[in-house]
């Protein structure tokens, strides 16, 4: 455990712990708007946005999260001529993936609103967009608020990935202090050790609330 007592180590773990949190937090924003129109566009009218959305949805469920960070970090770049730091390309790449996730969470929501809802809002003139955004979205958000929380909570877990495109993420800097420390035979189990707290920290609270939440929607 001595290796934790070092507090240019421990500085650096908590350095680590913010990278992570700091890109899950960016990317469920972004997600949650990407997700809220594209959840709205798979109840529209049109079939043609229905079948675009589903089959965005059907690509981000069937390809993995760590090869979609390779080909954006690795090829995106080339193909496009620009230049991306990595993490933007996380940023783009959790974006990507939330937004599909959260447009299942908004959908589902959405479709468990009583349609009563939906036609008296119409025959008070509203228009079918009007009564999406100002009517059945307001109903729907109690019902979405732990799905939500769970997606961030399963985004903070999926940072752990950040390593492999090279971000000094908690793990990337755990395994830096473990290569430093080799000499100290307990390193890598007080370091993963600590690593394990840390996301454990990081999303119990989260699952609470949404276990709260969802009670509470019952």
């Amino acid at each position: 455990m001595e290796v934790l007592y070092n507090i240019h180590n421990l500085t650096r773990l908590l350095q680590g712990i913010g990278v992570s949190f700091s890109i899950a937090l960016v990317s469920i924003a972004c997600s949650i708007v990407i997700g809220t129109i594209v959840g709205l566009m798979m109840v529209s009218s049109s079939r043609i946005l229905r079948i675009a959305c589903k089959l965005y949805l059907e690509s981000v469920r069937l390809i993995p999260i760590l090869a979609l960070l390779y080909v954006c970090y690795f090829g995106l770049p080339q193909l496009l001529h620009i230049s991306l730091s990595n993490v933007a390309v996380a940023v783009l790449v959790f974006s990507f993936w939330g937004g599909a996730e959260m447009a299942d969470l908004v959908r589902g929501a959405l479709q468990s609103v009583d349609k009563h809802q939906k036609e008296a809002a119409l025959s008070l003139g509203l228009s079918p967009l009007s009564v999406q955004l100002f009517v059945i979205l307001p109903i729907a958000n109690k019902r979405l608020l732990p799905g939500l929380i769970n997606l961030f909570t399963r985004l903070i877990k999926t940072t752990s990935l950040l390593l492999f495109i090279g971000i000094a993420d908690m793990l990337q800097v755990g395994r830096q202090i473990i290569e430093v420390n080799r000499s100290i035979p307990t390193a890598a189990f007080a370091i993963y050790g600590a690593l394990l707290v840390g996301y454990f920290a990081m999303c119990f609270p989260l699952s609470r609330l949404a276990k709260s939440l969802e009670a509470r929607a019952k």
